[in-house]
């Protein structure tokens, strides 16, 4: 019984001591990673300017590509497709065929304009030119009939999707209230602002596929440049890597110090860009309002708790460049590492 109950406390003894020294053994990993970040301080602020490019580069595309979208769904969602009657065409016909439309699943909203509502339309939108209403405005109003008379009333539709339109194209030419009533020097405005969209669709596809060109170019000599960094720290201390070696040190206690040091340029990488990112968009976002730009939805995401989770995604893929950039090396060069050379003797 006491044989038995000393091997379960030795045991115990054992395995706390084996914890304690895991953590103490971490505790240096991390120590020694941080004294190789500042002792190659111009090695590692070379690595961390790079890195920081490239998630500047990535930050640049991924918000240049979501507002560029943006701004493409906004002017689909503000367009609408304006069918021209004839001058006179009663609001019961328009009602018809308003209801005509709305059964269209593509058909989100119908609204209808007489004649007299188009005229009174016209002077509000005119409402700054004086000369144009005073030419209108007569006592015996013969210029409103007359003016009356010329407008056709109108039907706008806003649609679900207008890359789609050839239902209501089909009712529009095939209905026979359409056929009698439809202004044939006025077509309907299918393909206003399309050519608007269409550009701004294709400023979105080059914006993402140059800034992942740019980000994967970046990424590359990210990659090689904390590659050489690494083994610039392992050539320098190849002697203390032999000595460790000697006394045991496991390859993970090794390596440890090296993956600590690219994480750390990993870190620090994330925490600039996104901060210039942040403040650079900020400054940006007023201009870009004022050209027409939608830039709402990325503002309310980066001034509000959500920026967190940017920094937290941008310094995790620092994190990660850092660790692969610093494997490849590591494996490449520490495996390898030359046993000490005996130096000879002077005679």
């Amino acid at each position: 019984m006491t044989k038995g109950g000393t091997t379960k406390k030795n045991l115990k003894t054992m395995s706390k001591n084996s914890g304690v020294q895991k953590l103490r053994s971490t505790s240096r990993v991390f120590k020694y990673g941080a004294i190789s970040f500042t002792r190659n301080i111009w090695l590692s602020i070379a690595a961390t300017l790079v890195m920081t490019m490239t998630l500047i580069i990535l930050f640049v595309t991924v918000i240049a590509s979501a507002i560029l979208a943006s701004t493409a769904d906004t002017m689909r969602e503000k367009i609408d497709i304006t069918i021209y009657l004839r001058p006179g065409t009663s609001a019961t016909t328009l009602s018809s065929m308003a209801s005509t439309l709305a059964s269209d699943d593509n058909v989100s909203s119908v609204s209808v304009s007489t004649s007299e509502e188009e005229y009174e339309r016209f002077l509000i939108e005119n409402s700054d030119n004086e000369d144009l209403l005073n030419a209108l405005s007569d006592e015996s109003g013969e210029m409103r009939t007359k003016m009356i008379s010329k407008m056709q009333s109108t039907i706008r539709i806003k649609v679900v999707d207008i890359d789609d339109l050839s239902s209501i194209k089909h009712i529009v030419a095939t209905d026979r209230n359409f056929v009698i009533h439809i202004d044939p020097n006025n077509p309907p405005t299918y393909d206003v602002n399309r050519a608007e969209i269409e550009t701004i669709t294709s400023w979105a596809n080059i914006a993402r596929n140059g800034g992942i060109i740019l980000s994967v170019v970046f990424l590359v000599v990210s990659v090689l440049v904390i590659f050489n960094t690494i083994r610039m720290a392992i050539f320098s201390r190849r002697e203390e890597i032999y000595m460790m070696r000697l006394v045991g040190a496991d390859n993970n206690f090794i390596r440890g110090p090296f993956l600590i040091e690219a994480q750390i340029s990993g870190i620090i990488s994330g925490v600039i860009a996104t901060t210039l990112g942040y403040f650079g968009f900020n400054a940006l976002a007023p201009h870009l309002e004022n050209y027409g730009i939608s830039v709402s939805s990325i503002s309310n995401l980066l001034n509000s708790s959500s920026l967190v989770l940017v920094y937290l995604g941008a310094i995790l893929i620092g994190i990660v460049i850092g660790t692969v950039s610093s494997l490849l090396a590591i494996r490449k060069y520490l495996n390898s590492t030359p046993k000490r050379v005996k130096k000879k003797k002077r005679h």
